[in-house]
């Protein structure tokens, strides 16, 4: 299983990003998906989550009502649209993909940048 991440960029505080994550193989569809976020020197955090057939979502209390996650099978991606950016959302995206108990992958990372 591969993960891939892409669509982080610079963009000024209140602006918006896409971010895309797009995972191998043919076991999307049945694949749980979380969005994780790192700055240097602080630990990963949690930000939004996603079950296999996108029926139940959680986000983290401070990304709520700003981003949403989302996802398309049919094309094994899973999007976090992230608006109404703030400098504290600044870090480097990771995507998780949660195959089963003993099975889960981590993408690269891309690089978000709020300014203020």
């Amino acid at each position: 299983v591969k993960v891939e991440e892409s669509g982080g960029g610079l963009v000024q505080a209140g602006g918006s990003l896409r971010l895309s994550c797009v995972v191998s193989g043919n076991t999307f569809r049945t694949t749980s998906i979380a969005w994780y976020r790192q700055v240097p020197g602080k630990e990963r955090e949690w930000v939004a989550a996603i079950g296999w057939d996108g029926s139940i979502i959680h986000y983290a209390d401070s990304v709520k009502g700003r981003f949403t996650i989302s996802r398309d099978n049919g094309k094994n991606t899973v999007y976090l649209q992230m608006n109404n950016l703030e400098p504290e959302d600044t870090g480097v995206y990771y995507c998780n993909a949660w195959i089963r108990p003993d099975l889960d992958a981590w993408g690269q990372g891309t690089l978000v940048a709020v300014t203020s």
